[in-house]
């Protein structure tokens, strides 16, 4: 199966969220549609293996943030022919986004409009809800649904030959030579369930990896060894921090300075472009609220 990597271009820069598209035999997949923001730029992007908006039948969502699924309403309003597919507990806030939008524009305000563009409802009717463990076929494409929390509550994977497409719980990755990292913005971050939604994606039969953050990776033990790393160290950081009682500011001010630091030894020329794909003071926000919530439950 011959997959393309669109680069969204969000914000005018490249290399930051990406989609797939794939040949189902019965119309295109996309797997993460991106915001509605990039719209035009998933239009190009088609466009260069002679593509069009048009020939979407399938939108395979990962999970209903708006960098993965902010365009998915417009452009089912556009493609009357069209489905999306969403895990059962993201399905009724795209159905009825205004809960998500309020929380939203909590931490951009008047930025919503240039960062993420419109989202619209999307009618249940034009929705496939799922669980995980769903099996399907698409034209002669075979499709597993595999339900990845972690990240999101909402989070699913889809297993489809030699292909994993992996959202946000596959980590962050920008280059070859960069670990993989995790990242963990608020309010869903759960370590625990994160560790097993590994543990069942790395078991699976597959050659590629595909991160909306970005692009296409071999199926290695390394990318998935330096994701689970990365990720209970940075967390450490963040709960020493609260622990010896630090300021938020403090924390935020450390970690983000350790790790990009880290990234940009790896991979030199990095750090800005990766600190724009994953703002460090998100996952900061993420990972205390994490530990305050598992304090809290003793």
């Amino acid at each position: 199966m011959s997959v393309q990597t669109i680069d969204l271009h969000f914000q005018d820069t490249p290399g930051v969220i990406s989609s797939s598209v794939f040949d189902t035999g019965d119309g295109l997949a996309i797997v993460d549609t991106g915001p509605g923001s990039t719209l035009g730029h998933l239009e190009e992007g088609l466009a260069q293996f002679g593509a069009g908006l048009s020939d979407l039948r399938h939108l395979l969502l990962t999970h209903i943030h708006f960098d993965h699924a902010g365009a998915a309403g417009t452009l089912l309003e556009r493609l009357p022919k069209a489905r999306a597919y969403v895990h059962e507990r993201g399905a009724p806030h795209l159905a009825r986004p205004e809960k998500l939008l309020a929380s939203a524009t909590q931490i951009y305000g008047d930025q919503m409009e240039q960062l993420w563009g419109q989202m619209q409802p999307i009618d249940p009717d034009r929705m496939k809800v799922l669980s995980g463990g769903e099996f399907w076929k698409l034209g002669h494409t075979e499709i597993r649904a595999l339900y990845t929390p972690g990240h999101a509550v909402h989070h699913v994977s889809y297993h489809v030959g030699d292909d994993l497409f992996l959202g946000d719980v596959g980590g962050v990755r920008l280059a070859e030579g960069q670990t993989t990292r995790a990242p963990t913005p608020p309010p869903d971050i759960n370590l625990e369930v994160w560790r097993e939604s590994v543990a069942t994606l790395r078991t699976l039969d597959a050659r590629h990896l595909h991160l909306a953050h970005f692009g296409r990776y071999a199926n290695t033990p390394a990318h998935w060894d330096g994701l689970l790393a990365k990720m209970d160290e940075e967390a450490g950081w963040v709960r020493a921090g609260l622990e010896a009682g630090r300021s938020p500011q403090a924390i935020t001010e450390e970690f983000t300075e350790r790790q990009l630091s880290d990234i940009e030894a790896e991979a030199p020329g990095l750090r800005e472009r990766y600190e724009f794909a994953c703002p460090p003071w998100m996952s900061v926000q993420g990972l205390a609220r994490y530990w305050t919530r598992k304090a809290a439950r003793g």
